[in-house]
């Protein structure tokens, strides 16, 4: 397993993953339902909502199959799928200046993309501070659309 801890600027309640060789148009994609579900999807790229707009942490794992369902620690969960065509992942908020993005090598392919949120109900009043995380986990597996594995209380 590889890991990578990032604390991300999440300007607009949101953050990309995506191919680095695909467009990252996700204007379309952020419809009623996927800011509902906090959770974008278009070709070669995801985008993952969050409950504030200031640095949030990030963890990113490679993994080399399915992880256990580990989903006690937090507060919802999905799955989809991102296509990785150039073997290049780039990990970046969505003012980022793309150039100077993360980026993390992998196998090309159909990955399976596993989104756990956690802490979402810990914001402060003025929704600046809170102990919110996100953790993206990938493996290769063939394709499927947007699932929810745990819903989040409201």
């Amino acid at each position: 397993m590889q890991r990578y801890d990032l604390e991300l600027f999440a300007d607009y309640h949101q953050f990309y993953l995506q191919d680095e060789q695909a467009v990252g148009d996700l204007s379309d994609a952020w419809s009623e339902e996927a800011s509902i579900r906090m959770l974008a999807v278009a070709p070669g790229v995801i985008g993952v909502g969050t409950v504030r707009d200031m640095d949030v942490p990030v963890a990113i794992e490679i993994l080399e199959s399915e992880p256990q369902q580990d989903f006690e620690h937090f507060d919802y969960v999905l799955e989809c799928s991102l296509s990785v065509t150039s073997g290049k992942l780039v990990v970046a908020g969505c003012t980022d200046y793309f150039p100077e993005a993360k980026r993390i090598e992998l196998p090309s392919g159909i990955y399976r993309v596993r989104a756990s949120y956690a802490d979402l109900n810990s914001l402060s009043p003025d929704a600046m501070d809170g102990n919110d995380s996100y953790r993206l986990q990938l493996w290769l597996a063939p394709p499927v659309g947007v699932s929810i594995l745990k819903r989040r209380a409201v």
